[in-house]
């Protein structure tokens, strides 16, 4: 059953992060996933130590994983969805067990996993794809149906869902082309002006709950980081955005990560090619996260298990297939 999935011919090293997760209860289980070219990979020591989730699977060959979420209860539930071309794996029970679900045809590459904030009583997940769309799934994650009404670009490259999802049902989707937003769930979609045309969106984050989902920062491809608020009491499609200033502002913003407490803490994270950059004042000002730390192996993901403030230890993934603590 699963040599259905398609092997993925990517131009990238032996190895490559596509995503890091870390469970909500990091701070006590310390458990955290990777998605690798290789494999889904699970540490439970804070990722110091990792071992493969598909040795039950009998596998032949490698199975490239392009995306993983987890349930927001995941300690007392532990959900896993994993992405890769053609469908997911899903596991009940932490990756120990697995269930394949598989896609129409042709077979589509999963590029990034949305999971509803209310999951436990809606079973919501959202996934958004290469050159397919999005599709969304009431049933987490057993059956899947595309959502792409109002979706003018279907190259879905990151994606953002409210923190208040269970009122508002609120997404933003970033594309090669710009930012397109649904406030019905994900069934149908409009695009957002944005300030520069036909511009990749590779990064996207709301303002967590405590921030009332309601500001808007967005990584670009070679235009730098813009800010935008309003979001979370108005739908419509124009609201006006603000350049944040950045050290180096024709690179590729691979992933923001806001603080916890934001707007409270205006902290925010850029990844960079081989860079990290932190904000704290909002974006009017950047410094390295580390003095002249530099990733020579290349920054595809990031997360910030403890927060932003000074001195805390962020895992950082790699082109080059490493997980590192910086």
């Amino acid at each position: 059953m699963y040599d259905e999935f398609e092997s993925v011919e990517m131009s990238e090293p032996e190895d490559f992060v596509y995503g890091l997760v870390v469970s909500p209860a990091f701070a006590r289980d310390g458990v955290c996933f990777a998605a690798r070219r290789s494999g889904l990979y699970r540490s439970d020591d804070g990722g110091v130590t990792w071992r493969s989730t598909y040795d039950s699977l009998d596998l032949q060959a490698p199975l490239a994983t392009t995306t993983v979420a987890l349930s927001p209860d995941f300690e007392s539930s532990p959900y896993v969805l994993a992405g890769t071309q053609g469908g997911f794996l899903r596991s009940t029970d932490g990756g120990e067990n697995w269930q394949v679900v598989m896609l129409p045809p042709p077979p589509p590459l999963i590029s990034t996993l949305a999971v509803s904030p209310n999951f436990a009583q809606d079973g919501t997940v959202l996934a958004g794809t290469m050159e397919d769309g999005v599709f969304r799934s009431a049933s987490r994650g057993s059956d899947w149906s595309r959502w792409n009404f109002g979706l003018l670009d279907l190259n879905v490259l990151c994606m953002a869902i409210s923190p208040n999802f269970a009122q508002d049902e609120m997404l933003l989707v970033g594309t090669e082309s710009g930012i397109f937003r649904s406030t019905n769930g994900g069934r149908a979609w409009r695009e957002v002006d944005f300030p520069i045309d036909y511009a990749p969106v590779l990064s996207i984050a709301l303002s967590p709950a405590n921030g009332g989902g309601d500001a808007l920062i967005v990584g670009t491809e070679a235009h730098g980081v813009f800010y935008s608020s309003g979001w979370a009491s108005s739908a419509s499609k124009e609201h006006e955005w603000t350049r944040l200033s950045l050290d180096v502002e024709e690179e590729a913003v691979n992933g923001i990560v806001l603080s916890p407490e934001f707007p409270t803490k205006p902290q925010i994270l850029a990844a960079l090619g081989e860079r990290l950059l932190v904000s704290r004042d909002g974006g009017q000002s950047w410094a390295d996260w580390k003095a002249g730390r530099i990733v020579e192996q290349g920054i595809s993901v990031v997360v910030a298990p403890h927060g932003l403030d000074q001195g805390v230890e962020l895992l950082v993934g790699t082109m080059e297939g490493q997980v590192l603590k910086i």
